[in-house]
């Protein structure tokens, strides 16, 4: 059934009224795993809320946050600037 906002001259007026799109029968992307891996760290408290208060920001999840941080220091070569003992 199209939903009434929906007009003739619309771009999806050649959607058919009957397409099937949910997402019960939808197939696992099977490069999924290659494109992640699952891993348990741990950080300090204010690195954990800094990038909290940065995700209720942007909208956009912590942990994606940390990652995007992440990816960008592997692209542009970043190392810590932390002295080890």
């Amino acid at each position: 059934m199209r939903h009434d906002s929906i007009t003739d001259d619309s771009p999806y007026e050649d959607i058919p009224d009957d397409l099937d799109l949910r997402l019960d029968n939808a197939m696992p992307n099977p490069y999924a795993k290659a494109l992640r891996k699952h891993v348990t760290i741990r950080l300090s408290v204010d690195v954990v809320r800094y990038f909290k208060a940065l995700a209720e920001q942007t909208g956009t999840p912590y942990q994606v946050l940390i990652n995007s941080y992440l990816e960008d220091c592997v692209a542009h070569n970043r190392r810590p600037a932390t002295e080890w003992a």
